[in-house]
């Protein structure tokens, strides 16, 4: 057992998530500060080979093993991040206006599962905040930009919203997710409606088109879709020609869990992460990417927590991984240990 797992973790969990999201990003900021810490923590935490760096819709990745978004909401952590051996940070969800976020509290434990329940509601500063920590860029890591619109704006202006987030954060991301299967947000994932859409994805290719050198689009999906549903993404993938998929956000499916019956009543709606959603996103990932023909590449994300997860998520068809849950089950070096295990894997 790793010192993180017996001594920190433990009191880590002591304290309620959200606060301890806070402290654990104060603390971050304060050691990096530390003349000397993070020269260090890199060489520790970094593993640099060949054999990791991976092109993908046509950006160079350092290695395949990302932070999924959620975790650096305003990005204001993401060069830490990137000293941490991530290859990719993927800030937000960022919408156009700062807002609260659901009322707390909103982020809660499921230790028996290894799992978290979120309804944090897409609270953040707003894009025009998240905009000035990104022109600070200091790691080589790559950064995407997740969108996602304000509670407040209606379905039928949300193709404003991505937009309007799209042209302000076009030249401080490397690549744009477009968010509309969080289960967190009133009526958000009505938008996963091949009509709806098809207008939001359409419009951000047009825009796109528009640039002089223009940057990766990739849709998030829900793990709840049904075979269908999937295949109605590989067709508008088809369509609007974006650049790949995230697969996947988090479940509102509370199936074969450890946890108690009343503790799952009593923390009540949010999204399913970590352990539990697993497997279903490995079948999410394989459906796309064998019944697409492995037409576009997918970043799978979905309760990776060891070495061998990531292989099998890579096995299934992803060509990146991101990591968030495990992350906080794991500790500071799960990129090093995934990482490691990949070149010797990517070796043999």
């Amino acid at each position: 057992m790793t010192l993180y797992k017996k001594i920190f973790r433990p009191l880590l969990f002591s304290f309620a998530p959200e606060s301890i999201h806070t402290f654990v990003s104060k603390t971050l900021k304060a050691s990096f500060s530390i003349p000397g810490f993070s020269k260090t923590f890199h060489r520790v935490s970094t593993v640099q080979d060949k054999s990791l760096e991976k092109t993908v819709f046509g950006l160079t990745f350092k290695n395949p093993v990302g932070i999924a978004a959620g975790f650096d909401k305003n990005a204001t952590l993401y060069n830490y991040l990137g000293k941490m051996g991530f290859g990719f940070v993927e800030v937000g969800t960022i919408t156009p206006k700062p807002q609260p976020g659901n009322p707390k509290p909103r982020l809660f434990r499921l230790t028996k599962d290894q799992a978290l329940i979120n309804r944090m509601g897409f609270n953040n500063n707003g894009v025009k905040e998240a905009k000035k920590h990104l022109q600070n860029k200091k790691t080589k890591a790559l950064i995407g930009g997740n969108l996602g619109k304000n509670t407040l704006t209606p379905n039928s202006q949300a193709v404003n919203d991505y937009a309007f987030l799209f042209e302000e954060l076009f030249d401080v991301v490397d690549y744009f997710v477009v968010n509309v299967s969080c289960p967190n947000i009133s009526d958000l994932r009505e938008l996963q409606d091949q009509s709806a859409l098809l207008e939001i994805l359409n419009r951000l290719q047009y825009l796109n088109s528009q640039k002089e050198k223009r940057k990766p689009i990739l849709l998030k999906v829900s793990p709840d879709l049904n075979n269908n549903q999937l295949d109605e993404v590989i067709e508008i993938v088809k369509q609007t020609n974006i650049d790949g998929v995230v697969a996947v956000n988090t479940t509102i499916s509370r199936t074969n869990l450890s946890t108690s019956a009343e503790r799952i009543k009593y923390i009540g709606k949010g999204g399913l992460s970590g352990r539990p959603i697993y497997n279903r996103a490995i079948e999410v990932v394989r459906y796309l990417s064998e019944n697409s023909n492995h037409a576009f590449p997918i970043i799978g994300v979905g309760g990776i927590f060891t070495p061998e997860d990531a292989l099998n998520m890579l096995k299934a068809g992803a060509d990146l991984i991101q990591v968030y849950t495990g992350f906080i089950y794991e500790g500071p070096l799960i990129a090093r240990r995934i990482n490691k295990a990949l070149v010797k894997h990517f070796k043999s």
